[in-house]
């Protein structure tokens, strides 16, 4: 029960970097050319010299991982690539990916040139993952024709492509498959400004009248990732569209946005449940994850992979080796007064 509630809680959070199903299908909003691409100015200047070089030898572009938190842009970066080369690109993922048939059937398919992109490839199996690397290295597959002593292996030569990886988890991709990567590119949070202007050019796009002060409230709440950005912009037009005219001014955007319980540094009500039940339960911590968890009805996993990464970035939690602790940082943003105990058990 604890599970499902938790996961509940997961989908219907405004702020989760994860993207939903009509995200995922949703392209209006994804740039096509790396100068549409804001942000990651370093990573864009590194692919553009990739795609350049490419060209000049008339060759695909070597396999690329990009790496990084959820919501950065990692898949919108993939299609960017395949978008500059003018190649065609298929999508899949690691759990997608059960036997080698599937593979089989993905990389048989592909022409010259062509990208095949795997999100989530940290979660590939490892019999998929062993038959990937001559596919990778050689352009070639093997098949393994019958059983026992009669059995042969057969190889099929592939057409040369491009598989971009995808993973908010790289210390789980294998050293192995890793380093068959020729460039390895990191997604680093955006900064506020280019926030600002990735929800600028998306309010063009989908045709919203927004005041310049509306986009920075918005920018400062989106937890410093498009992908959330966007999800906030959307619930805020439709806020505007049913109180309002339709226009975004500053105004109704800090009402919409502390309707949806997301305050100026982004935290919602989950985040701030967590913080709260350090302070208030637990006296600020140290306190053990586990009971953490079941303290807010939360899993283990999802308290430390979805809301700690975040609180911590902040300062606002520290993890010791006895456990979880709220900072003084947490008490002074909830307006919650620090007890001098409390203060050095934190020294």
């Amino acid at each position: 029960m604890i599970e499902k509630t938790s996961e509940k809680k997961e989908q219907e959070r405004v702020v989760k970097p994860q993207a939903s199903e009509e995200e995922r299908l949703d392209l209006t909003l994804r740039p096509k050319t790396l100068r549409d691409y804001i942000g990651q100015e370093k990573n864009k200047e590194h692919l553009k010299i990739l795609l350049e070089a490419a060209k000049k030898r008339k060759q695909p572009i070597e396999h690329v991982l990009l790496y990084g938190p959820p919501g950065l842009g990692k898949t919108t970066l993939a299609f960017v690539l395949a978008n500059e080369t003018g190649v065609q690109i298929k999508m899949t993922s690691g759990p997608a990916i059960e036997r080698a048939g599937d593979l089989a059937s993905l990389l048989t398919n592909l022409q010259n040139n062509d990208i095949l992109f795997i999100d989530e490839i940290h979660r590939l199996p490892k019999v998929v993952e062993e038959i990937l690397y001559p596919a990778m290295e050689d352009f070639a597959f093997d098949i393994v024709l019958g059983k026992g002593p009669g059995a042969r292996s057969v190889r099929l030569d592939l057409p040369r492509f491009t598989i971009i990886g995808a993973t908010t988890r790289i210390g789980l991709l294998s050293g192995p498959l890793r380093d068959r990567f020729g460039v390895t590119v990191r997604l680093d949070f955006y900064g506020e400004e280019e926030i600002e202007k990735i929800v600028t050019r998306s309010a063009k796009i989908l045709d919203i009248g927004m005041e310049s002060l509306a986009g920075q409230e918005i920018a400062k709440r989106a937890r410093k990732t498009p992908r959330i950005a966007n999800r906030l912009l959307r619930r805020v037009r439709d806020f505007a569209e049913v109180r309002s005219n339709g226009k975004i001014t500053n105004e109704l955007a800090r009402q919409a946005l502390d309707m949806l319980e997301v305050d100026a540094l982004g935290l919602d009500r989950n985040d701030r449940s967590i913080l709260l039940a350090l302070i208030e339960k637990f006296q600020g911590g140290p306190v053990g994850i586990n009971t953490l968890a079941a303290a807010t009805s939360e899993e283990e996993q999802t308290i430390a992979d979805i809301y700690e990464p975040y609180l911590m970035r902040l300062g606002f939690l520290d993890r010791t080796p006895k456990g979880r602790v709220a900072t003084a940082l947490a008490y002074e943003h909830l307006g919650i007064a620090q007890q001098k105990s409390q203060m050095n058990t934190l020294i």
